[in-house]
């Protein structure tokens, strides 16, 4: 049975956390083996975020599955490295590739 897959976008912040929690939690809930999220296309990781997916780690080990972090952004790296989370989690953090066709720096 493989993983099931769940990417986020945009700002994972305290301003999106109340409607982020329960789309989590129940794509959590359905994944049969465990969940895959996927943070390539974050923009913005806050404190609020970060517990977010703290809490859905919490609640997959509670569920007994699998709950896999990949495609880090810059952003979500930034705040890992700085507040030192990485071991938590437990995934490698692996760089998301630049989106095609992206601006390039000023």
């Amino acid at each position: 049975m493989s993983a099931a897959s769940l990417a986020l976008d945009g700002e994972v912040t305290i301003y999106r956390a109340a409607e982020l929690k329960p789309q989590l939690l129940q794509a959590l809930a359905a994944a049969g083996a465990g969940l895959e999220i996927d943070l390539s296309a974050v923009t913005e990781l806050d404190t609020a975020g970060l517990q977010l997916l703290m809490l859905a780690k919490q609640e997959a080990r509670a569920l007994h599955r699998e709950l896999r972090l990949v495609g880090h952004s810059p952003a979500v790296l930034e705040v890992f490295e700085l507040l030192n989370v990485a071991a938590y989690f437990g995934d490698p953090l692996i760089v998301a590739a630049p989106a095609a066709g992206g601006h390039h720096g000023s």
